[in-house]
């Protein structure tokens, strides 16, 4: 994972609320794949990333989620998450995740693992999803496309696990 981090010069970022980009990218789908994320708290700025050899472009979109709140070291805030992922932000926002959870993802429901995964580093935040519009002039929904497109054409790819057993 590639972490780079810049940070405010002075006290400003306290009292500002976090705000998390997030993208996925699968080139095929399935095929090897990538997430990026920026984290946004007054000044300071963090990107992260990561690829995978084989996976599907929706767990990475929901994977770049789950890293940027896996990063935080601060419980108990409120987080804004913008993503072009509306299969994410429509799991959340419209309760599918919850109905998910409460029939064991009957019916196929996939990305069980990732979900769970979501769910429970979601009980340490007050979090709010946000679409943008994809492939537009967002600034920071366009640098993770590119921090997520440079990770699935990276060179040491990851495993994901459960999706390559699931699929085998």
């Amino acid at each position: 994972m590639k972490e780079s981090i810049h940070k405010a010069t002075d006290a400003k970022t306290e009292g500002h609320p976090l705000k998390i980009y997030t993208d996925g990218s699968s080139r095929g789908n399935p095929g090897p794949g990538g997430y990026g994320a920026v984290l946004l708290w007054g000044e300071a700025q963090k990107e992260l990333s990561g690829g995978y050899r084989l996976t599907t472009n929706n767990r990475m979109e929901l994977l770049a989620v789950i890293k940027a709140l896996e990063s935080l070291k601060k419980r108990n805030i409120s987080v804004t998450i913008y993503t072009d992922s509306q299969y994410v932000v429509n799991s959340v926002e419209k309760k599918w995740l919850d109905n998910w959870i409460r029939t064991d993802f009957k019916g196929g429901k996939k990305n069980k693992d990732l979900w769970l995964h979501f769910h429970a580093l979601s009980k340490h935040f007050t979090l709010r999803f946000i679409w943008v519009k994809g492939h537009a002039n967002n600034q920071w929904n366009n640098r993770c496309d590119e921090l997520a497109t440079a990770a699935a054409d990276g060179k040491h790819l990851l495993v994901d696990e459960v999706y390559e057993s699931d699929n085998a």
